[in-house]
């Protein structure tokens, strides 16, 4: 990886297509030479973050191929650390593509997907988690997630981590000045004062830990599939929820047959509902496969709205349901409040009496749902005071989970009064998976996986 470095990468930074602007990035020691041998500029020369109008020329016939915009960030104080040159053009695929080509004439390589932030990484520019919330800002759906996105780029997970680590790399030192030292009278920690240090780091890598629930919702969004018997206005509640006439509405039971999926935001966290068929007992096979798949997609689903008539008494068909999907994560959902109320909520099992009353045809009680949703998602976290930093991909919940079983082979440890070589061994490891998480200690093949989900010029 390091003769790579001594390469100069090109890649264009602006999706394909035609656009108003298109951009090319150089990331090198040799990127100004190569500017400096398609680029004029009426004598004018490069300037550190000045931007500078001149046109590229094609070296070979002399003639002009666009009037640009060409930007130089010297080393170190460049996204990459590197000397990079940014090259705004007018954005037709063919001039790009012409331009990239002069390049790679001349000797650059063209960058691989992610390559530009890994050399940030191999830099000293970001760390690892850092490295990766620049992909999720890219691929972030919604404004929340770029904010929160945002927030781990500049580092807001690697803050909450350094105390940690700062603690339990001066635990370390401790115990082993006191093997080193067993002879001299070096202070060494008491049992008591050891046991309470590695409560306590257990204490906030656990509190971390849990934020792993918060950031994989932010990550992947959440699925919440409608279930309920005909006519109760599960296909309504889908479209009021999604504000917007997706799904068919009749009065003829069985009306939805399969199901139907969409995907919104409630709050900036991104959700696809599934609206299913009606389930009762039927004859129909084709109705009957439908009423399948609602048990699967409920099944599947990370949040369940189970819809009763509120205008009419539960029926054996509800409670049914209730009891079915007591083991799954799910909302009473009470529609149809518009009309004269015959449902009686003392037949309601009292553990499932957390409900939601709405109107799907006047609109009433359906924010109030979707804010009810959002604070279960978000649970602890609804303040978003993410700048605290957050887990946010299983790479770092499996590193933070490693790193507690260690300290909690360590607690045992202490707790026994095991030699100090026992408990610094379950240290260490400790230390390795939190360098892991932060890339301080990761081997190659783990970055190329990380880095290769990245988009080329970024």
């Amino acid at each position: 990886m390091d003769s790579q470095l001594e390469e100069t990468i090109v890649a264009i930074s602006t999706p394909i297509g035609k656009s108003g602007i298109g951009v090319i990035r150089l990331s090198g020691r040799t990127s100004r030479d190569l500017v400096g041998r398609v680029f004029r500029s009426g004598g004018e020369a490069l300037r550190d973050r000045s931007p500078l109008v001149g046109k590229i020329y094609d070296p070979k016939t002399d003639q002009v191929l666009d009037q640009v915009v060409a930007t130089y960030f010297q080393s170190p104080r460049s996204y990459t650390r590197e000397d990079v040159i940014e090259i705004s053009c007018h954005g037709s695929p063919v001039l790009l593509k012409a331009i990239l080509g002069l390049f790679l004439e001349l000797g650059a390589r063209l960058a691989r997907p992610g390559e530009f932030t890994l050399r940030a990484f191999l830099n000293g520019a970001m760390d690892l988690t850092q490295a990766e919330a620049v992909h999720d800002l890219i691929e972030a759906q919604t404004l929340f997630q770029a904010r929160v996105a945002q927030q781990q780029a500049m580092g807001a997970l690697s803050r909450r981590l350094k105390p940690v680590k700062d603690q339990l790399v001066r635990l370390i030192s401790i115990l082993e000045a006191g093997i080193d030292f067993a002879d001299d009278d070096v202070s060494v920690l008491s049992w008591q004062e050891t046991d309470e240090n590695l409560t306590k780091l257990r204490e906030d890598l656990e509190q971390l830990h849990r934020s792993f629930g918060f950031g994989k919702i932010i990550e992947s969004g959440l699925s919440i599939a409608i279930i309920g018997r005909p006519n109760v206005g599960k296909s309504s509640i889908f479209n009021a929820l999604l504000d917007e006439d997706r799904a068919i509405v009749t009065e003829i039971p069985g009306t939805t047959r399969d199901l139907i999926s969409e995907t919104t935001q409630i709050l900036g966290i991104p959700v696809r509902f599934l609206d299913t068929a009606g389930i009762r007992e039927v004859e129909d096979s084709i109705e009957q496969i439908g009423i399948n798949k609602s048990w699967q997609a409920a099944g599947d689903a990370d949040r369940v709205l189970l819809v009763v008539d509120g205008s009419q008494p539960l029926g054996d068909q509800d409670i049914n349901l209730m009891a079915e999907l007591q083991g799954n994560s799910f909302f009473l959902v009470i529609n149809k409040v518009d009309l004269p109320q015959k449902l009686n909520c003392d037949s309601i099992p009292h553990q499932l009496r957390e409900v939601s009353r709405v109107s799907a045809k006047t609109q009433e009680g359906i924010q109030a749902l979707r804010e009810a949703l959002f604070l279960d998602f978000t649970g602890d976290h609804g303040s978003f005071e993410t700048e605290q930093g957050i887990i946010t991909n299983i790479r770092q919940e499996r590193l933070v989970a490693e790193a507690l079983e260690a300290l909690a082979r360590s607690v045992s440890s202490a707790g026994n009064e095991l030699p100090h070589e026992i408990l610094l061994l379950d240290l260490y490891a400790a230390l390795r998976a939190l360098n892991a998480l932060t890339g301080e200690t990761t081997v190659e093949d783990i970055l190329d996986n990380i880095f290769s989900r990245f988009c080329i010029g970024k």
